[in-house]
């Protein structure tokens, strides 16, 4: 079993450290290249939108991510004390649409459907989190 566990702050600058993290831990558990992309494109793209639409008040919060190689799964956990939002329940975006004229948002969650297996949305208490499972096979 390999563990990730990193506590970052709501600023977009941690989103640096967020990924150079993933990347040490995906070469240290020995993960195959297009499996450890998948985790990061998908860890980025929701800690990104965290930090950009979860908090009201302007103040500083944590944003905890752990990423678990268990066996043939990865399962990647995101908790936050942001406003509740279960980005499950975003509408997918219209990809028939034109770029041009395509409303924004969406994509990004409709991006981490798509290169995870299975993910999960629960509020506990006045915590979301978001739990993300993949397998360590790769896709090519």
């Amino acid at each position: 079993m390999a563990r990730l566990s990193l506590t970052l702050r709501n600023d977009v600058s941690e989103i640096v450290r967020l990924v150079e993290s993933l990347e040490r831990f995906g070469q240290e558990a020995g993960l195959h290249d297009e499996v450890a992309f998948r985790v990061t494109l998908a860890l980025d793209e929701i800690v990104s939108n965290v930090i950009r639409h979860g908090f009201e008040d302007g103040g500083e919060h944590p944003i905890t991510v752990t990423v678990d190689v268990t066996g043939g799964t990865i399962t990647a956990t995101v908790v936050d004390d942001g406003r509740p939002f279960d980005p499950l329940q975003a509408p997918p975006p219209d990809l028939d649409v034109p770029l041009a004229v395509r409303k924004p948002g969406g994509l990004g969650i409709h991006l981490v459907k798509t290169t995870m297996d299975d993910v999960v949305y629960t509020r506990d208490g006045t915590r979301n989190v978001l739990t993300m499972r993949t397998s360590v096979a790769s896709r090519e």
